[in-house]
């Protein structure tokens, strides 16, 4: 069995609007990352939203975690915003206790060209194959627990919450 991606949107799938100046969703960049970094994994790609974590509701939380517990494959990975990554984390990791699933995102939108989703997308996919069944958080090339994790905005990068 495969591994399965959710979609939820967040920084990794925003556009830039030239005209107004303001980011923007049109339809997620999943399938052009895959392809781009030769993606060998047998995935499965499925949108539950497309929305900026800033606006996800509890409702969208719930549709993740109902989501999670159906879908047959064990292996999850969500793309999600970065500034409420930890709030869906620490939703998951209270109910979903079978399944390996890995939250990743990007700071950086993957259509500006530096982004570092790429990155985050392979070693998000690397862990959900190695990590034993539960909730991560991986970004940066290092994965966090559900209930270990948080967002350092000065510093603009993931952390352990006794750091």
């Amino acid at each position: 069995m495969g591994i399965k991606i959710f979609i939820t949107g967040g920084t990794f799938d925003k556009e830039y609007d030239e005209i107004n100046g303001r980011l923007y969703f049109n339809d997620t960049h999943l399938p052009e990352i895959l392809e781009l970094g030769r993606c060998g994994l047998d995935v499965s790609i499925r949108t539950l939203m497309m929305i900026d974590s800033l606006e996800m509701t509890d409702q969208d939380r719930e549709l993740i975690v109902n989501a999670c517990q159906k879908c047959e494959e064990k292996s999850i990975v969500i793309t999600h915003g970065t500034d409420t990554m930890e709030v869906t984390a620490r939703a998951l990791g209270q109910v979903v206790k079978d399944k390996t699933i890995v939250l990743t995102g990007a700071m950086i939108p993957y259509k500006f060209g530096s982004s570092d989703g790429l990155f985050n997308l392979g070693t998000a996919l690397a862990f959900v194959q190695s990590l034993p069944p539960g909730v991560y958080v991986a970004m940066n090339g290092k994965y966090f627990t559900w209930d270990n994790v948080r967002k350092n905005k000065s510093k603009g990068s993931f952390e352990e919450v006794g750091q």
